[in-house]
């Protein structure tokens, strides 16, 4: 039966009818000329057809042959590349990643190690929450696990808090506002204007740095709107309802477009550190524990990425 058939007839064919040759198949198979030709003979048997047309003066394929070497062809490359995935030493991870971050974060560090980390181990799913920075705080802190994207005045006490970069912010108004297109201002003249707030960062609680820069200007005594949203609180902001800090890099296309201008204080450049955070007595899993390695090692390489 040709279900029956020899791997090893089919390689001996398939060289033979590449090379041409029995003496050249031979020296390819590392094998004397007359097993060749016995395994062709063979071959020619099971399948009860002749494969190749051979005499002192010519060599070549029969029309069943030369359609029997095509197929043969095709199973070889599939046998060499089964063959290339044995040997790829790789422990296949499988497993989930779940980590918090805040919102609208622009980082090619952080995209990087997903793309990298996804390239390495396939089989891993991601769950990615945006939640602020007070929140996976008190979570972390709370279940003793959990990997977090927060910015951060300083770090936590008893969480691990790894400084990757800094993000830089600025005091906006809308178009409307008297103070559009002021090279500067004073910080006693932002005191008395209306502020619009994340609602996290009223709260008091000093872990979300808009926090911890406006306390630090005076701001929000006069209170005009809050939000937990940053698309909302930019929204608010650009319809004139007060002036609000937000990242530079949420707000490139407003400034672009005339929608909102940043309000510079001399001296006074704002800013806040984002910081991968953890819990130093936490049971991480083989696929977490690969993503922290991972971030170390970029940063690591690129100690400029951000």
């Amino acid at each position: 039966m040709l279900t029956d058939l020899n791997l090893n007839l089919l390689r001996s064919f398939f060289m033979i009818a590449k090379e041409r040759s029995l003496t050249r198949a031979a020296a390819r198979l590392n094998m004397s000329q007359p097993s060749v030709s016995q395994a062709l003979q063979r071959l020619e048997e099971q399948m009860a057809c002749q494969l190749v047309l051979r005499d002192s003066r010519r060599f070549e394929l029969t029309a069943r042959g030369q359609k029997v070497f095509e197929e043969c062809g095709e199973i070889f490359d599939a046998v060499e590349r089964i063959g290339q995935l044995t040997q790829d030493k790789t422990v296949e991870e499988f497993g989930e990643v779940r980590i918090q971050i805040i919102s609208n974060l622009e980082s090619p560090l952080i995209n990087e190690a997903l793309r990298l980390y996804h390239q390495r181990y396939p089989s891993v799913t991601w769950v990615i929450e945006v939640q602020n920075s007070q929140e996976t705080i008190k979570r972390i802190n709370a279940e003793k696990c959990g990997i977090g994207f927060c910015l951060l005045s300083r770090p936590v006490f008893n969480l691990t808090c790894e400084l990757l970069f800094r993000e830089e912010f600025s005091i906006y108004c809308g178009a409307e506002h008297a103070f559009f297109g002021r090279k500067e201002v004073e910080k006693r003249e932002l005191r008395q204007e209306s502020f619009v707030s994340f609602t996290c960062a009223s709260e008091g609680l000093g872990l979300e740095p808009m926090s911890v820069l406006s306390q630090s200007l005076g701001l929000g005594e006069r209170m005009s709107g809050q939000s937990p949203n940053l698309e909302e609180v930019r929204r608010m902001i650009v319809a004139g309802l007060g002036i609000g800090i937000l990242p530079l890099t949420a707000v490139h296309d407003e400034v672009a477009n005339g929608h909102l201008w940043p309000l510079e204080i001399k001296d006074y450049p704002l800013g806040a550190d984002v910081f991968l955070v953890t819990h130093p007595e936490g049971e991480y899993s083989r696929a977490e524990r690969h993503f922290l390695d991972l971030v170390k090692e970029l940063r690591a390489l690129y100690p400029d990425m951000h």
